[in-house]
């Protein structure tokens, strides 16, 4: 009984390293290193994406603040960013390119 467990334990332990062995061949491989990689990037992308997102927040939370600092010490109504970059001024028309005659 004795040799049968242990029998057990050593078959066991046998396919736990060789499949530990075969992911980390996997991973030596070109493929295996791409893969890794492009998570990498994925996460990068991400944590510079909800960066921005946080300082874009941050921006028009201090912008409102100005704002609110503007209006209280000079009495005049300062108009509120409401959306985006130069959202507060009027909207030009857009001009279209002309055709060169010739």
């Amino acid at each position: 009984m004795k040799r049968l467990f242990w029998l057990g334990v050593g078959v066991v332990a046998g396919v736990a390293l060789s499949r530990k062995a075969t992911e980390t061949a996997r991973q030596a491989t070109p493929a295996g290193l791409a893969s890794n990689l492009g998570d990498a990037v994925r996460e990068l992308a991400g944590a510079v994406g909800s960066f921005g997102a946080e300082v874009r927040a941050g921006m028009s939370e201090r912008e409102q603040e100005l704002h609110d600092m503007v209006s209280e010490r000079t009495g005049l109504s300062t108009a509120p960013v409401t959306e985006g970059r130069h959202a507060a001024s009027p909207r030009r028309p857009v001009r279209r390119a002309r055709r060169a005659e010739g």
